[in-house]
């Protein structure tokens, strides 16, 4: 079959690879739809922490938010999956440890991130290996390109838990990419009054249209009122500070955005002002809620995708490139099929 492999940093291309087969407890996929995330950007450039860490290595193959359909399953898999449209969890913990059996396998010490961790192959191929224990179907309504930004909606509908946000409630949210995108549509689905801070008067204006109140550049956001709760979904290590300054005595700050070099903060205005930071890692237990919120209509997802490429052009985005007559939508998804 045909997959994406990186072979070491800014050097990657379609290759024939061997198609997986399904062990015990494991399924393969036919993979629909791919959405490309920031860190497979990194894992491109060679800038991931698991890379420098030992976590992954090259040669690889990207890839974790996705949807498709069950089309072949490994012996003591429930016979009810085969032909299921499904997506999946990235975290694949050891389901043995403390932290599995507690139901936080996503900081599972010995876990997989497919296409992204121990090696575990990722979705931008045509076909992807994946234990059943990770599958979680999708309704007959939702599309293949809202089965694959599931992943990134379980992160935002999470961080949006972790702010505590309440009908009436103000909140500022700093990044208009995909996930500050969907952090706005969950906020404001719980009656949120929410604003949005970027750099891209493009994506601002989109930011506007999925119903922010207040959008700004980054240089404005020290003007405004303070917040019951803000939610860093950028990559700028100054955001967190901001955000300190931006929210209420009492509020509550979410980071779910990762930048590229450290962030700093005065500790002490936290504490003088009772203020709680919440760090936001993976979408695993925000997955079910996502899929429910997408078929309920409450959240719109087309507008979030700019194109749908091919395994071909994958090389160019990762690279920054933008697709031809691409829209203002932040993702860029690929189609592996074509």
């Amino acid at each position: 079959m045909r997959a994406f492999v990186i072979s070491g940093p800014r050097d990657a291309g379609v290759v024939d690879v061997e198609p997986p087969t399904p062990d015990r407890g494991q399924v393969v996929i036919d993979v629909e739809r791919v959405g490309v995330c920031g860190t497979d950007v990194d894992l491109f450039d060679g800038t991931m922490p698991y890379l420098l860490e030992g976590h992954e290595r090259y040669p690889l193959r990207p890839g974790h938010e996705w949807s498709g359909t069950v089309s072949a399953i490994g012996p003591d898999v429930d016979e009810r999956w085969r032909g299921a449209r499904v997506t999946g969890d990235t975290m694949l913990g050891c389901g043995n440890c403390a932290r599995c059996l507690r139901g936080r396998h996503h900081v599972c010490e010995s876990r997989y991130e497919i296409g992204i961790r121990g090696g575990w192959a990722g979705a931008l191929a045509e076909q992807l290996l994946v234990p059943v224990t990770a599958l979680h179907r999708l309704p007959d309504e939702l599309t293949a390109t809202a089965g694959a930004l599931v992943e990134p909606a379980g992160c935002a509908l999470r961080a949006v838990e972790a702010a505590s946000i309440s009908a009436g409630d103000r909140v500022c949210v700093w990044g208009p990419g995909t996930l500050g995108l969907l952090i706005l549509q969950f906020a404001k689905a719980r009656g949120a009054f929410v604003d949005v801070v970027g750099l891209d008067h493009d994506r601002l204006a989109l930011a506007a249209r999925l119903g922010a109140a207040t959008t700004m550049l980054a240089t404005e956001a020290d003007q405004v009122c303070q917040y019951d709760a803000v939610i860093d979904a950028s990559t700028s290590p100054r955001a967190s500070a901001q955000a300190v300054r931006q929210v209420e005595p009492s509020g509550r700050i979410v980071l779910v955005g990762l930048a590229s070099t450290p962030s700093s903060i005065d500790t002490r205005d936290l504490v003088f002002n009772d203020i709680t930071m919440v760090g936001i890692l993976a979408a695993s237990a925000g997955l079910d809620g996502a899929i429910a919120m997408f078929a309920s209509g409450a959240i719109e997802t087309d507008p979030l995708v700019a194109a749908t490429v091919k395994l071909e052009d994958v090389a160019d985005v990762l690279a920054g490139r933008r697709p031809a007559n691409a829209g203002p939508g932040p993702k860029i998804h690929v189609d592996p099929r074509a």
